[in-house]
């Protein structure tokens, strides 16, 4: 059979630098490894130099037989040059955001990106004409990712699939609905899902949800966990000894971090414990999404010098495998909400370092890592509860075996994201296979 041609729209695809970003590349990658032809729809490179920033190691990671079209996109939100302002934006900036919100989302019912719509839209149609598309998978945010699909599904009968990395239409730190279903935003969504062959979110509790609110739709709503995609090239366990150890974060520092609470618990851990007194923390990532400090970073660092807490920049994928080598435990962060599991806890779990939760409990990622060998959860975000998880994780570190470091990596191969999409490749090959019978018979 003549290889099957995946349209792959992803508006955060190398080099962007963007959090999800690595679900794009790794999906896009997948595909090309099973045989696919695929056809990505993106954004301009350049883009990404003027805005989030650029990882050339993961663009450089890219399967070569993927094909890069890059589809001009131009909204007045992400112009940061004060230069290129207009007169109204410099001096009224509340008015201009609000009228800019509202042309922009003249076309699609999306603030800053629905002016892609229309290029999107040319874009797929023009691929499809070249050489006939057999699928269209959009991932997002943002949403107008899946028009695409939407329109190659509607026009030319081209099977396509959602894939959810985040939710529009509730609000996955809150809970709160983020969108009335009758709204324009609304309808929208209803359409694109009731037109999906696939839908696909990250865990149970968003799937949930949105079954939930479209029970008619629900057969076709799929949990495709993001998943870690290297097999890390890891140094042996370490002897147990008394030396202080190295507790590592890697990944995008954002306000939605306790670092507070981090602080202060590790803080009150090291008055408790001499191993951990002895021990440090080592942080790498980018500050928020475009690289600037919010204020609660800016107070927390303040105090990270007399706690043996450094922050080192950012780490480009090349040299991740070299930095998780350094650590002897891992620190697990990030914002409260049910519906949160955070994309870098499987890459976490794949290394079979012992790893402490500073999160709240009520996240998806306790129900992950609930029987992983050395996890240990803070049970509230107090700071109790948080140097009493530091000082469980840092003993757990210090008499780790090879033996059990090999047991919690091979709990965690069920989330390897060829464990995750494996099958469902395997399901949408199925699919294209018989339409095409179907049209010859």
């Amino acid at each position: 059979m003549q290889r099957p041609h995946l349209l792959y729209t992803a508006w955060g695809y190398p080099p962007s630098r963007g959090s999800g970003v690595y679900r794009a590349w790794a999906t896009a990658n997948a595909f090309a490894e099973a045989g696919w032809r695929v056809t990505v729809l993106t954004v301009p490179r350049e883009f990404f130099e003027t805005t989030t920033g650029i990882d050339v190691t993961l663009e450089a990671q890219i399967h070569p037989d993927i094909r890069i079209v890059r589809v001009p996109f131009e909204s007045p939100g992400f112009v940061n040059d004060l230069a290129e302002w207009s007169w109204l934006r410099a001096t009224s900036p509340e008015l201009w955001n609000g009228l800019n919100a509202r042309r922009g989302k003249r076309s699609f019912p999306e603030r800053n990106y629905g002016v892609w719509r229309p290029l999107l839209e040319e874009a797929a149609r023009r691929v499809h004409k070249e050489t006939p598309v057999d699928l269209a998978i959009g991932t997002a945010n943002p949403n107008v990712d899946f028009l695409p699909g939407y329109v190659l599904s509607t026009e030319y009968g081209v099977p396509a699939v959602m894939d959810h990395r985040d939710a529009w239409s509730v609000d996955i730190y809150s809970g709160r609905r983020t969108l009335e279903p009758r709204s324009r935003a609304g309808r929208w969504e209803r359409r694109l899902m009731a037109d999906a062959e696939q839908v696909w979110f990250v865990n149970e509790p968003l799937r949930d949800w949105h079954a939930q609110q479209h029970p008619d739709l629900a057969a076709r709503f799929h949990v495709v966990e993001n998943g870690y995609d290297l097999d890390l090239d890891l140094p042996p366990a370490r002897p147990s000894s008394g030396h202080g150890l190295s507790f590592g974060y890697i990944g995008t520092i954002s306000g939605a971090i306790p670092l507070k609470e981090l602080v202060d618990g590790w803080e009150l851990a090291r008055r408790r414990d001499e191993l951990v007194r002895a021990s440090k923390i080592d942080l790498y990532g980018y500050l928020n999404h475009l690289g600037v400090p919010g204020q609660n970073m800016v107070e927390a660092m303040e105090r990270f010098e007399p706690n043996d807490i450094r922050y080192h920049g950012p780490v480009g994928r090349a040299e991740i495998s070299a930095t998780y080598a350094r650590f002897d435990a891992l620190v697990l962060t990030f914002g409260s909400g049910r519906f949160i599991t955070g994309g870098k806890v499987y890459e976490y779990a794949s290394t079979g370092l012992p790893i402490v939760s500073i999160h709240d409990p009520v996240n998806e990622t306790t129900r992950t890592l609930a029987d992983y060998p050395g996890w240990h959860g803070a049970s509230t975000m107090t700071a109790d509860a948080i140097a009493d998880a530091f000082i469980a994780t840092a003993a757990a570190a210090r008499d780790q075996t090879e033996e059990q470091r090999s047991q919690a990596r091979a709990y965690a191969r069920r989330y390897s994201r060829t464990a995750q999409l494996s099958p469902r490749i395997s399901e949408l090959q199925e699919l294209v296979a018989r339409r095409r019978k179907e049209a010859t018979s």
